[in-house]
């Protein structure tokens, strides 16, 4: 038998601990997803470093779609399915092989002040953008047979101050929506329902450590009682650029992943489990029993982690 030396040992002894520590950093689960934030900008802002630390992260957890939380292109959305900018703010940014997975994205405030339904419209021409409509859902198979529904939101329309707002094509293309039957809507589908998880997702937050921390909250005045009424599990938002976890209920979690690119200072953290003005995005793994995520910042590293058992 071939002699190996104490130094030979105790090398192949360090390398089976780091591949264990590196399989071990993100954990098995029936369903991983990527939540990404207020991103797009051509690169800049940190935003090619936090897509490259993406396309890791995305590899290791082998990730199974992307959520995006809102403001998919700065400054003002998209002219049409065929602007450029789709090019230099999206495809030639987020160009690793594990970030061709389905991408399913909400619109944004900064996406309705150009020509929201090109977003949609996007869906026909990519083959990884898919946003079928405003507002929307789907519904996954967990291995015990129960199910993790999402709910994908349009937040816009229920900030009354953007009614008031100078900009005369954003005043109408929010005021175009119909704000009652999108409530209606996410009721039915959410208490109908059955699934082990439910998640929404949403461009505004309901609670905030962020700039507009102190202003006045009408989308989590007309959605907070009605997503805990429907037994939500979790709120991911975006328009805050920071990474955020709150617990607003014994029920209800609430998650800020806005640091996609430019990221600005926080207000106030006193009532926030976490709050990180950084570059990063989370990441979530989902089993029958445990949900877990994970904010991971530009250099992969882990700020924060949370299980939610049930």
């Amino acid at each position: 038998m071939k002699q190996i030396s104490l130094t030979g040992f105790l090398v192949l002894l360090c390398l089976q601990v780091n591949i264990a520590q590196t399989t071990q950093k993100y954990p098995k689960a029936d369903i991983s997803f990527l939540v990404i934030g207020d991103f797009g900008r051509q690169g800049e802002y940190h935003q090619k470093e936090v897509a490259q630390q993406m396309s890791l992260t995305g590899t290791e957890a082998d990730i199974d779609f992307i959520i995006t939380t809102g403001d998919n292109i700065y400054p003002k959305g998209v002219a049409s399915p065929m602007d450029p900018i789709w090019k230099s703010s999206f495809e030639d940014i987020y160009l690793g092989h594990s970030l061709h997975v389905n991408w399913y994205p909400v619109l944004g405030n900064h996406d309705y002040a150009g020509n929201p339904q090109a977003e949609i419209e996007y869906s026909q021409i990519s083959r990884r953008w898919n946003m079928p409509a405003r507002y929307y859902s789907k519904t996954y198979k967990l291995s015990d047979g129960s199910q993790l529904l999402i709910a994908f939101l349009d937040t816009s329309p229920f900030e009354l101050g953007y009614y008031q707002d100078e900009d005369e094509p954003f005043r109408t293309n929010v005021a175009s929506q119909d704000t009652s039957a999108q409530k209606k809507w996410f009721t039915d589908l959410m208490s109908k329902s059955n699934a082990q998880w439910k998640i929404a997702v949403g461009h505004h937050p309901l609670v905030t450590s962020g700039p507009r921390k102190d202003r006045k909250n009408h989308v989590a005045n007309s959605w907070q009682a009605l997503m805990e009424k429907v037994g939500v599990d979790f709120y991911l938002a975006g328009h805050e650029h920071h990474l955020e976890y709150n617990q607003l209920s014994p029920k209800l979690h609430h998650m800020i992943s806005g640091a996609g690119s430019k990221i600005t200072a926080l207000k106030s953290t006193e009532k926030a489990k976490f709050a990180q003005s950084a570059n990063g995005f989370a990441a979530f793994f989902i089993q029958p029993k445990v949900l877990e995520f994970q904010f991971v910042d530009e250099s992969g590293k882990t700020l924060f982690s949370q299980q939610i058992k049930k």
